[in-house]
Parts: C-alpha cells; structure tokens; sequence
C-alpha cells in the first residue's frame, strides 16, 4: 500500500481468504505516521516499541489459516466470493451464529490470553451490521454493503476512535473546534477533516480507523462517521510510552512475558486536513450520528466481544492467582479460599452473561440477532467493578510475594548470587526459585507494572464511563416500558390488600383470630 490508497486491502485477487500472518505484517508496512519518543516510525513491524506485539496479532492471522488446530475461526463467507471467514465478521441471524461467533472470539483471544481487548476481529462488532441494518446508513447504504463485503473477506484491522480529548469537557464539543474533530471543508472528492480522537489503542497495527462521536453533536460539521486509511495523508499517531520497549531495554520476556510482546499501544489520533472519500463516509448529520449506538446495532456486539474477551482474561487471572498461592503455600487458609472462590464466580459471572447473550437474543425487524442487551449492560457495570477487586483479592493474598523478585533474568546466570537465589527464593513445597519469579513476575506484569496499571484502567473504562454503564440501563429500561413492568408488578402486590385487609378473594381475612381489631371492637 501507500500513503494515498484508501481501498481495503486484499489477500489475492479473488479474495476468497483472509490475511495470513505475514500478509498482514507486510500490508502495515505502509508508510503510516507513527511517532514515538521523538522520532518518526519507519517500519512499526520491526521498531522495538512495537514488533512482538505486532506478531502476536500476526500469530492471530494465522489461527484463521489452522483449521485442524482452530476449527471455530472458519465460517464460509456470504458475501458470493466462495471464500471463509471469521465467524464474527457475519452478520447472525439465530442464536447458533451468535454462539459461532462468541467461541471464535474466545478462540481469537485464548492466543493472548485475554489481554488484547482490540484484536482484529473487535470492530467486527460494527463492521457485520453493515450487512444487516443496511437501511439505517442511507445515503451511504451503498458504502455500507461495501464495506461489510470487503472487511469480512479481508477479516480486515479496524480500530475506533470515538471520544473527544479530555480537553474543555465542560464546553460544548462544537465550542472546542481547536481540538475536536470537524468538517473543515466538503469537496467533489470528499471531506477534509481535522482535530483529534482519544484514544486510539492499538491503532498503529490497525488497516483503518473508524471514526465517530461518543457525545451528542449539535451542527454537521462535527456529525460525519467514516472510516480512514492508518496510511493516509494527514493522518498522525503520537504513542504513549511503549511497555514493550521498556521490557527489552531493561529487562526480559522472563521479567516482563506480559508487556513484552501484548501492549497494545494507546495514541494520540490526529488528523490533520486528512480527505475522506465520500465512499468511506457512513453518516452525515446530527441526527444520524447522535442515534448511532442505537440505531447501528454495534454497541450489543462490542460488549457482546468485550465479555467473551473479559471471560478468558478471568480465565488466566484464576489461573494466575492459583498458582501464586502455590508458590507461596498459602492455598488452603480459609480466608484465601474465600477469595478463590470469590475470582472464580466473578469469572463465572462474564461467561454466564456470554452465555445468556447468545441463547436470548433480540431479533430485529431484519431478522438479525442482535445479543441480549440485559446482558450486555450487566457485563458492562461489572467489568468496572470485578477487575478492581481482582487485582485487590492478588494484592491482598499474596502481598510481599509480589515484590520479593530479583531484578532481572540475567542473576540467575550469575554464579556468585545463584545459590543464594536457589536458597532463599524458592517456591513452596520444594519449587524451585527460578519457578517461583517466573510466575510472581507474570503476575506482577499483569498487574504490578505500568502495564497492569493500564489494564486497570481499561477494564474500568473500557465500555463507558462509570455513570454512563448505570444511566444508559435506566435509560434503556424506561424506553423499553420495563421499569414500567416493574412498578405494575409492586402494584399488583399493593392491590391485594388496604386499610381494612386482603381484597385479593382467595385470600382469608384475619378477623376472627386478630387481637388488635378485637380490643378495638372493629371486628
């Protein structure tokens, strides 16, 4: 690709199959701006900021290839072109599709161990309703059928950048127009567009980035939802720090497996009088955009993704929190088993949710499937609150274990300080110390390191703000007529009786053995 292509990229000319490993590294090397510590990125594929996070998603491409190891990451295409795909990527019409979908996605994220929340097959969320809810997007249904056809071919990278900066969050977004992201200009060829988006994680190893508003917009200029090239003109990435660089130049995949080769770098999105093509514009105009979420059909997926996700990541924290107290020999206090026990419902918590998402769908007027929306917003509440108390249950249960590490991979290979490492380090029940800082390092780079520290972070955000997760249910359930339901069922409870007792008839009274009424005489 160059900088000027704003066509998908294509596996082969039929595209009859999805990127493979390398195909996907070779189309990022695209002359995309990416800048990091001072400097300009030449290649993000081989840059030491970025290049082992990049295969790990690389490695993703190639699961879609592996059918006798990954059976669940192959569904024919319905697109005309003979061709497979990524189950998500389809439109879904029964509760079978969606549960097709929710194991590729469990599949997809079992190859990171939960910890890349913007994987390839993410925006699938967005990019299948483009096949289904066609309608909602016209004038531009056309670009939307597109768009469906080639990214489901391609199992196209796609990130989002939705929010506007933290900047002047008490104005009004039109009123910031120094900052967030507007229509400078229109012209024959398309929008010319500047200002910047937060936050756009993992955006440097995407092909495109969607772009919308989170918050409602009130002119035009500001309403237009369209989708741009990583490579195209204009288009500028400023990374955070990179805690991939960090662990090679300090330290090890022994001291930091996690931050070593899963960051999925948060940036700085800018553009910069960048041209969208009219062909890549999916809305224009208040309305349109302010009813987006709802109207799309994309926020019940992206949660629907975001749990499955967040189910295998409690998969591995259970895992991990086991293993500690193994090598700490603290597993069969009764305390610590309560907060075993405490992970592990949690974890049940997210896959019962991935469950009930997929067995109690919504069907649309299209007939789409569109995952249960009580769910949906229960995952997004609890996210927020189980992850925190997680990472506390392993603060809490393994304490000073956490911190009582050497400092780096290379003092085992000292001779001097070995047997005193081997002595005084080691795991419970004879482990051997090696063993012992292998898993309290993963541990502590889970959540520890500035790395942990991000995923705390995330987890809390990640599907809203924490008002946003609580007021968008009430929100939801008022517009349904179900906190309606509710009250009329406390009504039909407050009808059954009054002041002189039941007027339910199937009820007897209390008359005749009531003492009160009897010293009364009101019997």
């Amino acid at each position: 690709m160059t900088t000027e292509q704003t066509a998908p990229p294509t596996a082969d000319s039929a595209t009859t199959r999805p990127l493979n490993g390398e195909e996907y590294l070779e189309s990022i090397r695209d002359g995309r701006e990416v800048w990091i510590y001072g400097e300009r990125v030449k290649d993000v594929t081989t840059h030491p900021a970025f290049r082992n996070s990049t295969r790990m998603v690389a490695r993703q491409y190639d699961a879609l290839h592996d059918k006798e190891n990954y059976p669940s990451l192959q569904v024919p295409t319905d697109t005309g072109s003979g061709g497979y795909t990524h189950p998500f990527f389809k439109a879904p019409y029964t509760s079978n599709d969606l549960r097709e979908s929710a194991d590729a996605i469990a599949g997809f994220a079992r190859l990171n161990y939960g910890w890349m929340g913007r994987s390839p097959d993410y925006k699938a969320s967005f990019l299948a309703t483009l096949g289904s809810n066609t309608d909602f997007y016209a004038p531009f249904d056309g670009n939307a059928r597109r768009w469906y056809k080639e990214a489901q071919e391609n199992c196209l990278y796609v990130n989002h950048a939705i929010v506007n900066p933290p900047i002047d969050r008490n104005r009004v977004g039109e009123d910031v127009e120094n900052v967030n992201v507007h229509v400078v200009r229109e012209t024959d060829a398309g929008l010319i567009v500047s200002g910047a988006k937060v936050v756009a994680t993992a955006s440097a190893f995407t092909h495109y980035n969607f772009i919308g508003s989170y918050q409602p917009v009130n002119s035009k200029g500001y309403s237009a939802i369209f989708m741009v090239p990583m490579a195209a003109k204009g288009v500028k990435l400023f990374c955070r720090p990179s805690y991939e660089y960090t662990a090679a130049t300090v330290g090890s995949p022994f001291d930091y497996p996690l931050s070593s080769r899963l960051d999925e770098n948060d940036a700085i999105f800018i553009l910069d009088e960048v041209l969208v093509p009219w062909e890549n514009v999916f809305a224009y105009e208040p309305e349109k955009a302010n009813n987006f979420f709802a109207g799309s059909g994309f926020l019940p997926r992206a949660m629907m993704h975001g749990c499955v996700r967040l189910a295998v990541k409690f998969d591995f924290l259970c895992g991990l929190l086991l293993k500690g107290l193994d090598m700490t020999g603290t597993g069969d206090f009764r305390g610590v088993q309560t907060r075993v026990g405490e992970l592990l419902n949690y974890r049940n918590l997210f896959w019962t949710c991935v469950d009930s998402m997929v067995n109690n769908p919504t069907t649309w007027s299209d007939g789409t499937a569109v995952p249960n929306v009580d769910a949906c917003n229960t995952y997004r509440m609890m996210s927020s609150i189980a992850y925190p108390r997680a990472k506390e249950i392993f603060q809490q249960d393994l304490g000073s274990a956490l911190i009582y590490q050497n400092s780096n991979a290379v003092d085992w290979k000292n001779a001097e300080m070995r047997p005193f490492l081997d002595q005084y380090v080691r795991g419970s029940g004879d482990r051997s110390g090696v063993d012992r800082i292998k898993i309290m390092k993963l541990i502590w780079d889970a959540i520890g390191t500035e790395f942990g520290g991000r995923h705390e972070l995330y987890e809390r955000n990640y599907s809203g703000n924490h008002e946003a997760v609580r007021l968008e249910t009430l929100w939801g359930q008022n517009a349904s007529g179900q906190t309606d339901k509710y009250r009329s069922f406390v009504d039909e409870c407050l009808s059954e009786y009054d002041l002189d007792g039941w007027t339910a008839p199937d009820l007897i009274s209390s008359d005749d053995v009531n003492v009160i009424k009897k010293r009364l005489g009101q019997n």
